[in-house]
């Protein structure tokens, strides 16, 4: 889509709306696509006010939604010059008490994803500080709203939203007229933040935010959402009243504020659910069985049973009419391809050689399991691949338990010398837990045991199945070891090492896990890492495009069936 195009769509829906739809909602096809669309709209007001001579004001967020945007503007300023001398930002909220260098520190995430890259003044950033002493809270708070006020208001803000439907921080309970103030965290958000600080004991339970009232105040707001787990929450605060219970909510009541979705996260609105019931919609096979399978549910029938009345008395009249076979030809289609859509063991490959790509050490099993377990009752020679290691979601406490059990097993194996050097090993490590500062980044050595400790879950897990230790393939792919959340980039190094594993098995299926929605973009990255490793094993082996409508080789071999499995974080419609 041209930018005009999308411009154009823009203000064509932020004047019409849709409806049952409170708030202008915009969806794409495309996550990137939303990221583009919101620096696009960034840098149209950096412009504009550089060309009046004054300055433009953001509000700016953080979390795992914006990086995409802030990646953009980077872009645009290393490559296209634009220029952010004349910016002022000030960020939504920061964690309390924390200091500015930790990890989990807003500012330090501001730095390492935007400012960094481009030539906003030092001066004109402002952040809420979180290294400051209970008793300036309140005066700085206050000093933060004076400092909003003096640049003149805030000219378009950034947002996010939270599983509790907080934007900033401002969680289940805050009113409309809240200021930037101290707030007690949610549990949910603290939960999700859990694997931000390894552990949601080392999580503050208390943060600094704008509130619902400075918010409200910015010239013009873009709420960003993406991923089916933001799906209930999203459609909460577009399709039911303003409340304290949902702060999202309150958007509604802006003159000017629009919702960027992704499909997923507008999922359950009710123009993407029943389409049906908010406007006449052209009825293709897929509309129409979906309608079935909804009707059948809110009347509490069979879909065989569905009669022509329950069409008419649920609003879809049009759908009768579009369908000159009548109804019941409609219900059966639709049931067979229900029914051809369960798959039996005797429908998947036998005796094939078989790749399962999982992102984490866990991912197999949790979302392919039973599929697992008949591919090896049928005989195929599968192997399962572990992408990265997992060692960020493993506790220290779990360490010290395997360590203890090392010291204790030690003699067994080794004289009392070499047991004796494991001890103090071992002693070393506890050592470093006890001097460890809250959610820091973990010695080597300690990373290395925290993947063992994974890598022994998902051994057990595919020994439960069928399969041994010897199918378990641990690429251990070096975009994920940071000893953080945060990962680097995908490269050719990644690529390589999957690239690799194809040309050693040349699989004749490999299953991927396609639930891209994970909030930290590990399962999304794997994907990439496939996708074009894909490609040039295909190219180099066949000749043809990275899927499986490549030619074969000349001797009856053919590129790898490509299956998509999901469960972990999204499910299939």
């Amino acid at each position: 889509m041209s930018i005009d195009r999308l411009e154009s769509q823009i203000q064509v829906h932020k004047r019409s709306g849709s409806a049952g739809e409170r708030v202008p909602v915009l969806i794409f096809d495309d996550p990137g696509e939303i990221a583009l669309q919101a620096a696009r709209r960034i840098r149209t007001l950096i412009q504009e006010k550089d060309a009046a001579n004054e300055y433009a004001v953001l509000g700016l967020p953080t979390g795992s939604t914006p990086i995409g945007v802030y990646h953009e503007l980077a872009r645009m300023h290393r490559e296209e010059g634009l220029d952010f001398t004349n910016v002022i930002s000030f960020n939504l909220d920061e964690y309390y008490p924390i200091q500015p260098d930790s990890l989990q520190s807003y500012r330090r995430f501001m730095m390492e994803n935007l400012f960094d890259h481009i030539n906003v003044r030092p001066e004109n950033i402002r952040i809420p500080r979180g290294d400051i002493t209970p008793e300036e809270v309140e005066h700085h708070c206050a000093e933060y709203e004076r400092e909003i006020a003096k640049a003149g208001g805030i000219d378009l803000l950034l947002l996010g939203v939270g599983r509790s439907g907080h934007v900033g921080f401002n969680e289940p309970g805050s009113e409309i007229g809240d200021r930037t103030r101290l707030i007690v965290l949610d549990e949910i958000t603290r939960k999700d933040a859990a694997s931000d600080f390894f552990e949601e004991r080392y999580v503050p339970r208390e943060a600094i935010t704008m509130g619902v009232g400075t918010i409200l105040e910015a010239k013009e707001i873009i709420l960003i959402a993406t991923g089916e787990h933001k799906a209930p929450i999203i459609r909460r605060a577009v399709e039911e009243a303003p409340t304290t219970d949902v702060s999202a909510t309150y958007l509604q009541l802006h003159p000017d504020a629009t919702f960027y979705l992704d499909r997923a996260a507008a999922g359950q609105l009710t123009r993407e659910q029943t389409p049906w019931l908010v406007r006449q919609v052209h009825w293709d096979d897929h509309l129409a069985k979906r309608a079935v399978i909804w009707l059948s549910k809110k009347v509490g029938k069979s879909i065989q049973w569905l009669e022509v009345s329950d069409f008419h008395q649920n609003h879809l009249h049009s759908l009768v009419h579009a369908y000159y076979g009548g109804v019941d030809e409609l219900c059966r289609s639709t049931f067979e391809d229900l029914r051809r859509r369960i798959w039996y063991r005797k429908d998947l490959p036998s005796s094939q050689k078989i790749i399962v790509f999982s992102p984490h050490p866990d991912d197999d099993v949790i979302s392919m399991g039973g599929t697992l377990l008949k591919l090896a009752q049928n005989g195929n020679d599968t192997k399962v691949a572990y992408m990265t290691n997992g060692s960020v979601a493993v506790f220290d406490g779990d360490v010290s338990r395997h360590l203890r059990f090392v010291e204790m097993t030690a003699p067994m194996f080794v004289g009392d010398e070499q047991a004796g050097t494991i001890s103090d090993k071992v002693d070393g490590i506890e050592q470093f837990f006890k001097d460890k500062e809250p959610a820091s980044v973990d010695l080597k050595e300690v990373q290395d045991l925290k993947a063992y400790i994974r890598y022994t879950e998902a051994v057990a897990g595919i020994e439960v199945i069928g399969l041994d230790a010897s199918c378990a393939r641990f690429l251990d792919m070096p975009f994920y070891k940071t000893g953080r959340v945060k990962k680097d980039p995908i490269d050719d190094e990644d690529i390589q090492i999957v690239l690799d594993l194809l040309s050693e098995i040349q699989p004749t299926h490999i299953f991927v896990a396609g639930d891209l929605s994970d909030p930290h973009g590990t399962h999304r990255m794997c994907y990439s890492a496939i996708e074009q490793a894909l490609a040039q094993y295909n190219a180099h082996e066949f000749g043809g495009p990275g899927d499986e409508e490549s030619e074969d080789d000349g001797a009856g071999h053919q590129p790898p069936m490509v299956w998509l499995y999901r469960g972990a974080w999204q499910e299939w419609e």
